[in-house]
């Protein structure tokens, strides 16, 4: 569903996806862990890997039904202890022109990992493109990012970061 702003005189009414519907409807939610899943289906992955807030979700949902782990990624985290290692990367600027920290525990991303990202949606592809280095420095085998919205602009950044989506952004309707 897409939500808008109202507009602040000179700016433009902004417009945004909501995706909270798709956590309601239970053949959704059981459909997209499989759905994603088969994006990704010939690279068999060893661990699922996904960003703070909706790719916590779609990421155990693919994990659950490929029947191994999942890694999270923490977005400007936190850390409550110094007790394990992170590694961590700074995004590209973002769809809102914002640079963001990910960070992931070494602990979960080992190396020789075959991983999986999962996503809700690539609009710039600089969260993909964090977290493929996040892969690389635990030297771990890059598989690809499978996400529901495809928002990328750029053909040659969707092959360089392996994405694939349920849909592409044009195929959903403003309203």
């Amino acid at each position: 569903m897409w939500r808008s702003d109202p507009p602040v005189w000179p700016q433009p009414r902004a417009y945004y996806a909501d995706c909270s519907a798709w956590w309601r409807d239970p053949d959704v939610i059981a459909g997209l862990g499989p759905a994603l899943a088969a994006l990704c289906e010939d690279g068999r992955p060893t661990v699922v890997l996904g960003t703070e807030s909706h790719g916590f979700l779609l990421g155990s949902l693919v994990a659950l039904h490929l029947g191994i782990g999942f890694a999270a990624v923490r977005k400007q985290p936190e850390r409550a202890s110094d007790d394990d290692i992170w590694l961590v990367r700074r995004t590209p600027p973002d769809y809102r022109d914002r640079n963001l920290e990910l960070a992931v525990r070494r602990s979960v991303l080992r190396r020789g990992d075959r991983v999986l990202l999962v996503d809700e949606w690539a609009a710039t592809g600089g969260q993909v493109l964090a977290c493929r280095q996040l892969v690389e420095d635990a030297q771990a085998h890059w598989l690809g990012a499978a996400v529901v919205v495809d928002a990328l602009e750029s053909a040659a950044d969707r092959r360089a970061l392996g994405l694939r989506g349920l849909v592409h952004v044009r195929e959903l309707r403003h309203r």
